[in-house]
């Protein structure tokens, strides 16, 4: 079975209720044989047929170990109780929440998949799900198009691309910062015993060395 075919046919919400981390994730599971094709509420019983169709694996009920299909709701913020800790704008898997740091945030709500991710995160019980459409609300496929789910993977790569380049990005910098005090240490530090700068000076390199061998792994 071909997992990027697979991963098509899902919804792209990034809600992690099947289990997996993500929908590629989840697909490559169902690909290898390790995940059942009934493992996303968010596709509801239209997305088990389409998986079932693509597989050639027999239609079967929604697990409901991983939810129930129901209709899409979208996370409204509560402005007058944010307090800006951007615990939601990390938690969002489509970076569709924006806002900084100590300053109110706010849902993009055409971006919003539903997930629910920030919901459990916000420590000020801010965040609420708001019907996205009107009564009576549409479930699974039917409350969201091919059109939304193509976007919302899209938007979900931009940002795994850059949390990983932020990342390479910090670490070297972290790594330039310990290698400028490992090479003034004597020079810069407020220390003046000789053991006890060496003690310093060997933690410093291990922690180099590490560093260095994780760039190298990744």
């Amino acid at each position: 079975m071909d997992a990027d075919r697979i991963n098509a046919l899902l919804p792209q919400t990034q809600c992690t209720r099947c289990g997996y981390p993500d929908c590629a994730s989840y697909a490559r599971a169902i690909a290898a044989g390790e995940a059942d094709i009934n493992q996303c509420p968010p596709g509801g019983a239209e997305g088990v047929a389409r998986l079932a169709a693509a597989t050639g694996l027999p239609v079967k009920p929604l697990n409901p170990v991983h939810g129930e299909e129901g209709p899409l709701r979208l996370a409204v913020i509560d402005e007058a109780w944010c307090i800006g800790c951007t615990l939601c704008i990390k938690a969002c898997p489509v970076d569709a929440v924006i806002g900084t740091n100590k300053h109110l945030h706010t849902v993009i709500e055409a971006d919003c998949t539903g997930c629910e991710l920030c919901i459990p995160v916000c420590p000020v019980d801010c965040i609420s799900l708001e019907p996205a459409h009107p009564a009576p609300e549409p479930t699974g496929w039917a409350a969201w198009t091919p059109q939304q789910a193509d976007a919302a993977r899209t938007r979900y790569e931009r940002r795994t691309v850059r949390l990983q380049r932020e990342k390479v990005e910090h670490d070297a910098r972290m790594l330039a910062k310990a290698e400028h005090k490992l090479a003034h240490l004597a020079e810069e530090s407020r220390l003046t015993d000789p053991v006890v700068l060496d003690s310093k000076r060997a933690a410093i390199e291990a922690a180099l060395a590490r560093a260095r061998a994780r760039r190298q792994g990744s």
